[in-house]
């Protein structure tokens, strides 16, 4: 067994485990069916969804449904905490209805990218090692944990609060999140789809004014979420604030703007436009 591969199995336990303290604290004072925590349920369907379908992934070799998938897991645990948790209020039916126009429309466009594209090139390497590449799918069920954590203990908990300034505020703020990554993917899909653009990086519309707006679109929208679920968090379940925390570092930090920052300077590094471009734009939070 190679030395990823050995690293990788011991990875793969600590995620697990990780999940189950996010489910234990998230489960205080929420609803019980058949005697078990919603939330804990939900967190649990989430990595289960992501091995079943790791199965004809590794067999097949393909990544192709990767991104799909983890817009199914949105849906199905959002539906599954609705159909599951006690005395649905306004608060918990907006939630709901927020993350799931969220996942289908972001699931849908990452599906249709890829399909286009053909394949991603950042599993290339992973695939063929079993252990790396379920760690993958494990990390997937652990991102959807997190991101969904502040909405499914919202919608999941025993406490009801009327909807009132935060619901309204929160709304407001995931309606401008939502608007900025929706236009943002726009723009840069026409942009690529144009034969004359082969090559070049946009700079057009809201790329003007931020070098990545859409991940700051996505970093909003979960602050909406975040806000509306506020009133209802009691003791542990404030560990569920951990999701836009968890969106923006990992956008900011990990696997979003450091990989597209690398890629396009390895790309048009050191062209006098695109180091103009980088010097007047900034790289998250538009300069209006």
């Amino acid at each position: 067994m190679k030395e990823s591969e050995r690293k990788s199995l011991i990875i793969f336990p600590i995620l697990v485990l990780i999940g189950a303290l996010v489910a234990l604290a998230g489960s205080q004072n929420g609803g019980l069916v058949a005697g078990l925590p919603v939330f804990a349920l939900l967190v649990g369907l989430a990595f289960v969804i992501q091995w079943l379908v790791f199965i004809p992934a590794y067999i097949f070799q393909t990544e192709k449904f990767f991104d799909i998938t983890g817009g199914i897991t949105y849906v199905t645990l959002t539906l599954a905490a609705v159909i599951l948790s006690p005395n649905m209020d306004t608060r918990s039916i907006l939630l709901a209805a927020l993350v799931i126009i969220w996942a289908l429309r972001l699931g849908s466009f990452l599906f249709m990218r890829i399909q286009k594209a053909g394949k991603d090139d950042r599993f290339d390497e992973i695939k063929p090692l079993f252990f790396r590449f379920l760690n993958v799918w494990t990390i997937q069920g652990l991102w959807v944990t997190f991101t969904a954590a502040t909405a499914l203990v919202a919608i999941t908990t025993s406490v009801r609060k009327e909807m009132d300034g935060f619901a309204i505020v929160g709304f407001l703020v995931w309606v401008i999140g939502f608007a900025i990554e929706v236009v943002a993917d726009s723009q840069k899909s026409r942009f690529n789809a144009n034969p004359e653009n082969k090559g070049k990086f946009i700079q057009t519309g809201l790329w003007s004014r931020s070098r990545h707006p859409n991940y700051f679109g996505e970093i909003i929208l979960w602050l909406g979420v975040a806000i509306i679920a506020l009133p209802v968090l009691q003791g542990w379940q404030w560990v569920a604030m951990i999701s836009p925390i968890f969106v923006t570092f990992l956008l900011t930090r990990v696997s979003g703007i450091p990989l597209l920052e690398k890629k396009s300077d390895s790309k048009w590094g050191g062209q006098a436009d695109y180091e103009s471009y980088k010097k007047r734009t900034p790289v998250l939070i538009p300069k209006f």
